[in-house]
């Protein structure tokens, strides 16, 4: 017999998209939940991938990511004309 998941207990992607609203407002914003939600993804990434925790290749995409996101907003987008 299946075991019903609550509907707060949803992973995203068993979200329809008609629940998605009802089920972002469910979510827990305080710090606490948001801290639980990027350990839950830190562990799954590394389950998934089978990487050492603290490697090189994880560090250089975390320094990857953040450059790319500071020089973003610095970045002016020009039109060429040909």
């Amino acid at each position: 017999m299946a075991s019903v998941v609550p509907f707060k207990e949803k992973k995203l992607l068993d979200v329809k998209l008609r629940e998605l609203s009802s089920w972002i407002l469910m979510r827990d914003f305080i710090p606490k939940g948001i801290a639980g939600a990027f350990q839950r993804g830190y562990c799954q990434y590394y389950n998934k991938l089978n990487m050492k925790k603290g490697s090189v290749a994880g560090l250089s995409m975390v320094l990857a990511a953040y450059m790319f996101f500071s020089c973003l907003p610095n970045f002016h987008f020009k039109k060429y004309e040909l």
